[in-house]
């Protein structure tokens, strides 16, 4: 059977258009490999003066004060800067927030054309939006850790077992694992090439990652520090703990999933109800707002909205 030369062009032109994506594929996943290729090394390059000089300019991007403790004031939004990652540069996150609430009050205040709708806006693009961000960043952050730590203590093993000292071990997760515990493994290298023992140096590092898994690599390092022991043989099986509890994180939320899904949207609707009816008609509440009836009915009906949020809340935290 003769094949046309038509067939054969399109056949050829099908291959060239594969490879071509192939390739795409190939170099755009290199460079988002080298852009995760952890902050530390980054800082690292365009700073000078040492390793004290990169440890303290991490620890003020990461929202710290200069000797790696959280600001007094405020202390869960510090809690949830640090635990989110994100670089923190106080004057940028103010002029951030600031367009954000302005944005949101000119937004609502556009479609609803009432002050409560500007009061709304506001306080959606000034508070709520900023925190929601930090809470999905801390969120995936928190997540990835998780993931990667099981590999990070299979290289310290692996690097113990050739023999390499602790310190040596500890920087090369640093230097071979990218974020976000290749730039915490690093940082407690640095900080432990500064005068820190390794119990301080992960003592810090748990601080700082707000990870109960990382909590127990803290507990296992103290315990080794305080007690002797074969720190190798402790850290694969902290590893395989960590492990095994990943894999219960994750059956737990299969499960709870459809319990995840009904709290959205029960919790959704009534909003998104209020939202399209102030949309539609500006006027449909504006009219009996003030009347003492409505006022408390509204208020009642936010307390028990809030009620069965917290009491969804409990029935799928399931917390490991």
């Amino acid at each position: 059977m003769a094949i046309d030369a038509k067939t054969i062009v399109m056949v050829m032109i099908g291959a060239a258009v594969f490879a071509l994506v192939q390739g795409l594929t190939g170099v755009l996943s290199v460079a988002t490999q080298k852009r995760k290729l952890n902050q530390r090394l980054k800082v690292g390059e365009k700073i000078e003066g040492g390793v004290s000089a990169m440890v303290v300019e991490l620890r003020k991007q990461r929202g710290l004060t200069a000797a790696g403790t959280r600001s007094k004031s405020l202390r869960w939004l510090s809690n949830l800067i640090v635990a989110s990652g994100l670089p923190y540069d106080q004057r940028k996150w103010l002029t951030y927030v600031g367009a954000a609430a302005l944005l949101g009050a000119v937004g609502l205040g556009l479609l609803t054309r009432t002050p409560i709708g500007i009061a709304g806006g506001a306080v959606l693009g000034g508070i709520v939006v900023p925190l929601g961000v930090l809470k999905v960043k801390a969120g995936k952050r928190n997540s990835a850790l998780g993931h990667q730590l099981p590999q990070a203590l299979d290289i310290i093993v692996r690097s113990l077992e050739a023999g390499h000292p602790v310190p040596a071990a500890v920087a090369l997760v640093g230097r071979e694992m990218s974020d976000p515990i290749g730039t915490e493994f690093g940082m407690a290298a640095d900080e432990i090439a500064y005068g820190a023992t390794l119990e301080q140096a992960v003592e810090r590092m748990s601080e700082r990652c707000q990870h109960p898994d990382v909590d127990l690599f803290a507990a296992t390092v103290r315990l080794q520090e305080r007690t002797g022991g074969n720190l190798t043989g402790l850290l694969k099986l902290n590893a395989n703990t960590v492990r095994d509890r990943h894999k219960m994180r994750l059956k737990i939320r299969a499960a709870s999933s459809e319990g995840r899904a009904s709290a959205m949207i029960l919790t959704a609707a009534p909003f998104v109800a209020v939202g399209m009816i102030m949309i539609i008609s500006p006027k449909f509440y504006g009219d009996v707002i003030d009347e003492p009836a409505v006022k408390y009915g509204l208020a009642i009906i936010g307390f028990w909205i809030f009620l069965g949020n917290m009491i969804m809340r409990r029935m799928i935290d399931m917390r490991l």
